[in-house]
C-alpha cells in the first residue's frame, strides 16, 4: 500500500497527546517526516513539560518513522517561527501544518476575566495565525502546501460557557478561508476541521448533574484516533482542489458544513424606518430565526 505523504514534511502542533498526538502518528505511517509540537502544558496552560512531545516522537520512531520534537509556543510569534524553521533546517522543506494546539478556560461570560479570554484567544487563533503565517512564505516559495485549522461546533453552532473558546473558534473560520483566497494562486489551499474526541480538554466539561454525566458518557466514546485519518487525506497531493471548506469527524462521520448565505431578503422601494423595520422586515425573518441551539442540539443522535 502507498504512502500518500511520502516526502512530505508535516508540523502539527498540541501534538503530544490526544488528537493531535494520532495525526502525528497517522502522518508518519503514511510517510511523512514530522515536528511534534507540544508545550507540555497543563490544560488551562500552566506548567510546561518536554515529556509529551519527545514521547510521540519515541513512538513514531519505534514505529520506524521520523519525527522531531518541539516544544514552542504557538502563541509567540518568534516561537512560530522557530517551530517552522525547525522544520527546514532538519528536513528541507514544510509541506503541511495543522494548527491543533489549544487550551480552555470556560466560565460564564458575566464572570469571565480579560485574563481569560485573551488566553485562549492567543493560543487558538492567534497560534493560528502565527503557525501559518510563519509557513507561507514557504508555500509560496513550494508552490503547494497544506493548511489545517482545528475550529469546533463550539464556534460553528454555539455552547454553554466558552465565549473566549467559541469566539475563537468561529475566528479560525474565518482566518482559514482568508488564507484560501489569498494563496489560492500560490497552490495552497486551506481548510477547517471540527473535531469530535474524547481527550482532556473534553474531559473537563463538568458532569455533576445528570445530563452532565450522560453527555459525559457519549463524550467518552469517540476516540481521538479517528480524527486522523480525514486530516492527514487534507494535506495529500490527492485534495489538492479541496481548499475554503469546513469539516467534521466524528468517530466514523464526516460533516461538510455549511458556511453563512443570505435565507431571506425583505425589500422596501422607499426605505426602512425603525418602525417599519419592526413592524414588517422582522416578523418576515422570524420565521427563519435560528434557535439558540447548543452544539449537543444539533449533534443529538450518538456516535457510531
Amino acid at each position: 500500500m502507498s504512502k500518500l505523504l511520502e516526502g512530505k514534511v508535516i508540523v502539527v502542533t498540541g501534538a503530544g497527546a490526544g488528537v493531535g498526538k494520532e495525526i502525528a502518528l497517522e502522518a508518519a505511517r503514511q510517510g511523512a517526516k514530522v515536528v511534534v509540537n507540544d508545550l507540555g502544558v497543563n490544560i488551562d496552560g500552566s506548567g510546561g513539560s518536554a515529556g509529551p512531545a519527545q514521547r510521540a516522537v519515541d513512538e513514531i520512531k519505534a514505529a520506524g518513522g521520523e519525527a522531531v520534537a518541539n516544544t514552542e509556543s504557538v502563541a509567540e510569534w518568534k516561537s512560530a517561527q522557530a517551530i517552522i524553521a525547525q522544520a527546514v533546517d532538519t528536513y528541507g522543506r514544510v509541506d503541511g501544518v495543522v494548527n491543533n494546539a489549544g487550551n480552555l478556560r470556560d466560565v460564564i461570560f458575566h464572570r469571565m476575566t480579560e485574563e481569560d479570554f485573551d488566553a485562549v484567544i492567543k493560543v487558538h487563533l492567534k497560534g493560528s495565525f502565527n503557525m501559518s503565517r510563519a509557513a507561507a512564505p514557504h508555500f509560496k516559495t513550494e508552490g503547494a502546501g497544506a493548511f489545517v485549522h482545528m475550529t469546533s461546533t463550539s464556534g460553528l453552532i454555539g455552547n454553554f460557557g466558552q465565549v473566549n473558546y467559541c469566539a475563537a473558534k468561529m475566528g479560525i473560520v474565518g482566518l482559514s478561508k482568508s488564507i484560501a483566497l489569498d494563496m489560492e494562486k500560490f497552490g495552497v489551499r486551506s481548510n477547517c476541521l471540527a473535531p469530535f474526541a474524547f481527550t482532556r480538554m473534553v474531559n473537563t466539561i463538568p458532569s455533576d448533574t445528570p445530563e452532565g454525566a450522560a453527555r459525559m458518557k457519549v463524550n467518552q466514546r469517540l476516540e481521538a484516533a479517528k480524527i486522523a485519518p480525514f486530516t492527514c487525506a487534507l494535506l495529500t497531493d490527492a485534495a489538492k482542489t479541496v481548499t475554503g471548506q469546513i469539516f467534521g469527524v466524528r468517530n466514523n462521520e464526516i460533516y461538510l458544513f455549511s458556511q453563512p448565505r443570505p435565507i431571506r431578503t425583505a425589500h422596501r422601494g422607499e426605505g426602512w424606518t425603525v418602525e417599519t423595520c419592526l413592524e414588517v422586515a422582522l416578523p418576515m425573518m422570524q420565521p427563519s430565526f435560528f434557535p439558540l441551539d447548543k452544539s449537543r442540539d444539533v449533534f443529538s443522535w450518538d456516535p457510531v
